[in-house]
């Protein structure tokens, strides 16, 4: 039996079959899924794309969005652009493809956000058409199945896995293989402690064979990370109400609201026309990112309205608690705000 065969054979009985983006397994299901599981986790998944689903149900539906709305169901997913890259492909599909996701890899290739082997996951599943994927559970499958050496990131490493990965497609039954073959990365052939026993194809594994199954794929190179040091201030009126400012649309957050925010104190009092002695320091909060490791210094203050001296520039504005909990909102604000606004000095 082939690889694709006896890998087939294994996901007819054990593969996973109950994912929401599978009933029904529509392009536009899948090109929503396929963009959340970029570097997130199935489990961590599902309910936000329940959510998202349940509010935007086609491309119609997502076309007409605002980001605010598109970030405020992406809110704790990390990777924002994903989801500003959503709604820029909705939007050229309402405009250009009758509101439909083009069919072939090469045009999913041409809209923001999707890569060739998100294109090919695309294809392949919402069309059951055999088609090369490469996200990071498969990379560590085939890294195994072959002894390649090098991290899989590297131009070199990936293009010798396409390569053997085009090999290995079955000529048809492309959307199971696809699925199957993703499975056996996510619950066998995991980082940590694979399952080497009941994997299908393990009597082929070259990695496998020589006992060698915790060498592959080879680590990535340790990422250089940052320390960044920065104040957020948690302003509130009589009437509840919180100041926001929208992040820009490039970088951490990158078009998210969040609290005012500056590398030291001094800037976002005279930015917002504070005194001093009106800020009071509350507990501080580490927060990690891929390459950066924060360390925020939250200050919190008040102030009346009739006498809010606050003059909001285009980027901010005041919400009220029932807006600022629809927001999409970066992790550390959104903790912020639910752990202190209530809080505030009255």
């Amino acid at each position: 039996m082939t690889f694709s065969e006896k890998l087939l054979d294994w996901w007819d009985v054990h593969g996973r079959k109950d994912l929401p983006w599978q009933h029904p397994r529509t392009a536009y299901r899948v090109w929503v899924s396929e963009i959340m599981l970029q570097q997130t986790q199935v489990k961590t998944v599902i309910p936000y794309f329940d959510r998202f689903i349940s509010r935007f149900p086609d491309i119609e539906s997502l076309s007409a969005a605002s980001t605010d709305e598109v970030l405020a169901l992406w809110s704790g997913l990390g990777y924002y652009a994903r989801a500003r890259n959503l709604l820029k492909t909705a939007i050229i599909c309402k405009k250009d493809h009758t509101a439909k996701l083009p069919q072939t890899p090469k045009e999913l290739l041409a809209l923001p956000g999707i890569g060739e082997s998100t294109a090919n996951a695309i294809y392949s599943q919402a069309h059951n058409q055999p088609a090369v994927i490469l996200d990071g559970n498969v990379k560590r499958v085939l890294a195994r199945y072959l002894a390649v050496d090098g991290w899989p990131g590297k131009a070199q490493v990936h293009q010798q896995l396409w390569t053997t990965a085009e090999k290995l497609l079955p000529k048809e039954r492309g959307a199971d293989y696809t699925q199957a073959i993703m499975d056996l990365g996510a619950t066998l052939c995991t980082r940590t402690k694979p399952v080497c026993t009941q994997c299908p194809v393990r009597q082929s594994c070259k990695a496998f064979k020589s006992g060698t199954v915790d060498l592959f794929p080879a680590r990535r190179p340790k990422l250089k990370i940052s320390k960044k040091s920065f104040q957020m201030l948690i302003l509130t009126d009589s009437e509840g109400n919180v100041l926001l400012e929208r992040r820009p649309p490039a970088g951490i957050w990158g078009g998210l609201w969040s609290l005012p925010a500056d590398d030291d104190v001094q800037p976002v009092q005279q930015r917002l026309g504070l005194a001093t002695d009106s800020l009071r320091k509350l507990p501080e909060l580490e927060h990690q990112l891929t390459h950066i490791k924060m360390t925020i210094q939250p200050l919190i203050a008040h102030i009346e309205v009739l006498t809010r001296g606050v003059e909001c520039s285009g980027d901010q504005r005041w919400f009220g608690q029932h807006e600022w909990q629809a927001l999409g909102l970066p992790k550390p604000v959104r903790q912020l705000l639910e752990t202190h606004l209530e809080n505030s000095e009255t």
